[in-house]
């Protein structure tokens, strides 16, 4: 290991020391505000209007988030990091927590001090084609120039899947996403290939969306989530459960609208959740009410899902494995209780 390698660690560790001493929960509600690290500007996850105001499915969490703590929305402030910045931000303390698109993996979670606090969208490598090329599967594209980043996950798992399936295919790489999005809109390759959520996104920068499709298949397993550091399990449990009250919270039938009028039903897991029976939220360092103010404040995870990113958003994405269990898909959150 070099001297310098020796020093990264070491500052990395001194960092974690430092905020599991303070913790972090106290030195956001001190500094009366949440700070999120967030993507510069991905449609649906985390844009800025002309305004400065950021929307999307991650800001949206971090805004639950605020709300568990403070019961305000407003009380939080949303950093834009890059690829290259994002989890030396958190590492250093810059930001609380990190809900930028990112892909849980066990070298991200072992080995640069921080931990994933769960799954908050399914994701996969997915391809968009013209929608007049009529494809219906990832395997009809053999043959086909196929739009990539050069030097991405996504160009190694393509050679992968192609390879496997004995298909042909010539790689066009690109080295930034508006470079890709620009050759494929002028007919310089038949597909685009990326995260699947980043396609939907794309689309829309194009000079005619309609008349492009993204394939439903996915060839890749691309589960996102929030980051924090290790050593604050207090804070880790804060952000794991606002996740879990949100999918909670939508299969319980507990919307934004309603969460006032069922705070009279006599079911005692909805009783739990909004806080009437117990104090849940002490073993958090919360108010028995944390859960209610998440869903009042910011809504259930599929009021959430469809604001920013299906049918109420301009992206149009389907639940598919990000529905609930009970509904065909893989979100199942443990129980408040």
């Amino acid at each position: 290991m070099t001297m310098r390698n020796i020093l990264v660690f070491a500052a990395i560790a001194a960092s974690l020391m430092s905020a599991a001493s303070a913790g972090t929960l106290d030195q956001v509600k001190k500094r009366g505000m949440l700070i999120c690290g967030i993507n510069q500007g991905l449609a649906g996850f985390s844009s800025q209007d002309a305004s400065g105001y950021w929307t999307g499915f991650d800001t949206d969490f971090c805004r639950a988030v605020a709300a568990a703590i403070f019961d305000d929305v407003s009380k939080v402030r949303f950093v834009p990091l890059s690829v290259k910045d994002r989890f030396s931000a958190l590492q250093n303390g810059e930001v609380d927590v990190l809900a930028r698109n990112t892909i849980w993996t066990l070298s991200r979670d072992t080995g640069q001090g921080l931990i994933f606090t769960g799954i908050t969208y399914f994701d996969g490598q997915g391809f968009m084609v013209p929608a007049k090329r009529k494809e219906i599967s990832v395997r009809d594209l053999s043959g086909a120039s196929i739009c990539v980043l050069q030097g991405s996950p996504a160009e190694l798992n393509m050679a992968d899947f192609f390879k496997a399936n004995n298909l042909s295919y010539s790689s066009i790489g690109l080295a930034t996403p508006e470079e890709a999005i620009a050759a494929y809109d002028s007919g310089r390759c038949d597909a685009f290939t990326t995260d699947a959520s980043s396609l939907y996104a794309a689309r829309l920068q194009l000079a005619h969306p309609e008349d492009t499709i993204v394939l439903p298949e996915t060839i890749s397993k691309q589960p996102l989530g929030p980051v924090v550091r290790q050593s604050d399990d207090q804070w880790l449990n804060i952000v794991k459960w606002t996740g879990f009250a949100m999918l909670d919270a939508e299969e319980a039938g507990l919307t934004s609208k309603n969460a006032d009028d069922m705070a009279k039903s006599d079911v005692p897991e909805i009783r739990r959740i909004l806080g009437i029976e117990g104090n849940l939220g002490e073993g958090l360092g919360l108010t028995s009410d944390w859960a209610y103010r998440i869903i009042k404040r910011v809504g259930n995870y599929g009021e959430v899902f469809d604001r920013d990113l299906g049918d109420g958003s301009k992206l149009h994405i389907g639940r598919g494995l990000n529905a609930l269990w009970t509904h065909g898909g893989l979100h199942y959150a443990p129980p408040i209780r």
